[in-house]
């Protein structure tokens, strides 16, 4: 984690020129992402951990533009976050925010649903009771432009059936993303 924290700083610090993505991309593609995330992580939105291992996470954000709301374009997104050692993955769609300003600085967050393959009541000790199959999926997103096609993010997930259903025991992600966009 030291690595990537350094890793960032370094980039933010020699970056000369802000990189905007200018103009649309013709394909369906707006932007691919692909990282590793931290499963389960400890004393955010849900709490407590119980569940282990790195996740490997890949989204499409695709290019259709859906509304646009405080200066920010939301746009359709779908992506799978698959548990490395046999614990809950997901697979998830909804919508992205994008605040993207001329700078080098952006940020991004969300709506959508999640269908995932956990437990939604158990009495194991290193499981989670998520209450429902599907559940709402909340991302927080902090990026960098790198050069005019790739972006580096810091991603936060939140994924829960917002009290919905008993339990609630609601599951949080934090990782970093590379992206590509067309």
């Amino acid at each position: 984690m030291r690595i990537i924290l350094w890793s960032v700083a370094f980039l933010l610090s020699t970056a000369a020129v802000a990189y905007a993505f200018d103009g649309q991309s013709p394909g369906p593609l707006r932007e691919f992402r692909l990282g590793p995330a931290a499963h389960d992580v400890d004393g955010l939105w849900s709490g407590d951990s119980k569940e282990k291992g790195p996740d490997i996470c890949a989204e499409a954000v695709f290019n259709r533009l859906l509304f646009t709301l405080l200066a920010a374009s939301a746009y359709p997104n779908a992506g799978v976050s698959l548990n490395t050692r046999g614990d809950t993955s997901t697979l998830y769609g909804g919508f992205k925010l994008v605040w993207d300003p001329p700078s080098i600085l952006l940020f991004s967050s969300g709506l959508g649903l999640a269908v995932h393959n956990g437990k939604c009541d158990t009495d194991l000790p290193d499981r989670k009771s998520l209450g429902a199959r599907v559940l709402f999926r909340v991302p927080i997103e902090i990026g960098c432009n790198l050069t005019p096609r790739y972006r580096l993010w810091l991603v936060f997930n939140h994924i829960s059936n917002a009290y919905l259903f008993s339990p609630n025991k609601g599951l949080d992600t934090l990782g970093v993303m590379v992206s590509y966009r067309f």
